[in-house]
């Protein structure tokens, strides 16, 4: 049991948590416990749960305090989106296609995750198909706006308390962008870092696999654990020096709202008096079409990803998918092999586009949560990066005039996801001071 004074265990960080649990200073069925309390007082107004069941969880909390801890993760609540295969759940990937589909095995990144003790909370509503027609969720800081999507639930349930780390997807901007709409950090590593084997296909080029978390720290710590890498695990013991950044409007500059412009300028500030030192980026001629690329690609693969759905189950498919089969039959193979080799020019030329810089400052979104539940709002400050396949992280940055979260985006090189990250640390702590 925590001592008196000691902070309540959901304030814990999560290797801080891990490591009292480790220690016998804090019982798994303790902790959990508390997250499903506060699952029972938001759950009914936020909607984040596709699948839960309390009694599951509990089991497992109880085998998790009665046997050694099997990994850095021992005894760690995680939310799992639910386009992401679990063997003691279902999983309905967001349609009623699924809707009794029961998994005979756990996706390789669920499955790694309770290699190292994570236990697994429940499912999280995601969008269906992770595309754009919504499922239930809500805005945990105001129910009348929508969470965004795809990774609906996970954004939700981090951001409403309920979960301290969550697993989204993203294919355009369905990580960061219902991170910043939320409140919470939202990490899309470089492409392929996590294992996509048992998450439900949407774009085989562009998915990616991230997690949702409350901090930056925690957000890596999680990652650096799947997938084995020290620096990534570590970054809470990093100096922390100052870094070099850039700043960059990008080419779709037009669609920031005031909200997005003023988290800029703070962030700048904030970093600016932290030490930092700021380049301003010009938008390269090489980037100003792949927005257009993503979509392109995106719409063709989809289309043929979900061939079976789409030609055995029409009836089953949301008018707005429907709409985007459509779209995508249109889309040539020629048109198709134009957009990915738009994509390559622009991947190799990122090191030009970086220079100096550690990592560069893009806005998360356009601006706070739009109101209403029919629109998860728009990806289009996430799309380049996620065809670029470069690690991208959001933070939260303050408050738009609804008084809803706004936050800003990082992106670091392919493959340097631990720098990226500790950039991410620096600027979290720049805002937070």
């Amino acid at each position: 049991m925590p001592e008196a004074n000691s902070p309540h265990p959901m304030a814990l960080g999560v290797r801080a948590a891990a490591r009292e649990i480790a220690a016998k200073r804090l019982g798994v069925v303790e902790y959990v416990a508390a997250w499903l309390e506060r699952i029972g007082a938001r759950e009914a107004e936020v909607g984040a749960w596709q699948q839960f069941d309390r009694d599951l969880v509990m089991a497992a909390a109880r085998r998790a305090d009665n046997e050694p801890p099997r990994g850095p993760l021992h005894g760690i609540p995680l939310a799992v989106k639910d386009v992401i295969d679990t063997f003691d759940l279902p999983t309905g990937y967001g349609s009623p296609i699924y809707a009794s589909h029961r998994p005979v095995a756990d996706a390789a990144c669920v499955a790694l995750a309770r290699a190292a003790g994570a236990i697994v909370l429940g499912k999280t509503v995601t969008t269906e198909f992770a595309y754009f027609t919504p499922g239930k969720t809500t805005n945990p800081h105001n129910k009348a706006h929508t969470p965004g999507g795809s990774s609906s639930g996970s954004a939700a349930a981090v951001g409403a308390g309920m979960a301290p780390l969550a697993f989204g997807t993203q294919t355009a901007g369905s990580i960061l962008r219902p991170a910043s709409y939320c409140g919470v950090v939202g990490y899309k590593p470089s492409f392929g870092l996590v294992p996509r084997a048992g998450v439900k296909a949407l774009a085989d080029s562009l998915d990616t696999v991230g997690v949702m978390a409350r901090n930056v720290e925690d957000a890596a710590f999680f990652i650096g654990v799947l997938t084995d890498r020290r620096a990534l695990r570590d970054i809470a013991d990093s100096a922390g020096l100052p870094p070099r950044l850039g700043f960059c409007r990008t080419a779709m500059w037009d669609e920031a709202e005031p909200a997005t412009v003023a988290a800029l300028d703070r962030a700048r500030a904030a970093l600016l008096d932290a030490g930092a030192r700021i380049d301003d980026i010009p938008v390269p001629d090489e980037q100003r079409g792949l927005v257009a690329a993503q979509d392109t690609i995106m719409s063709y693969e989809m289309t043929r990803l979900l061939a079976d759905e789409r030609l055995r189950h029409p009836d089953l498919i949301s008018p707005r998918l429907a709409q985007l089969f459509d779209h995508g039959m249109t889309i040539g193979a020629e048109t198709y092999d134009a957009a990915v080799a738009t994509a390559l020019t622009a991947r190799l030329r990122l090191a030009a586009f970086f220079g100096d810089c550690a990592a560069v400052v893009v806005p998360a979104a356009p601006g706070e949560a739009p109101e209403g539940h029919a629109y998860t709002g728009n990806p289009v400050f996430n799309r380049t990066w996620t065809l670029l396949g470069t690690p991208a992280v959001t933070i939260p940055a303050g408050r738009g005039p609804h008084g809803l979260p706004v936050g800003i985006q990082l992106v670091g090189r392919i493959g340097d996801d631990a720098r990226l990250m500790e950039c991410a640390r620096f600027a979290e702590r720049a805002l937070a001071g």
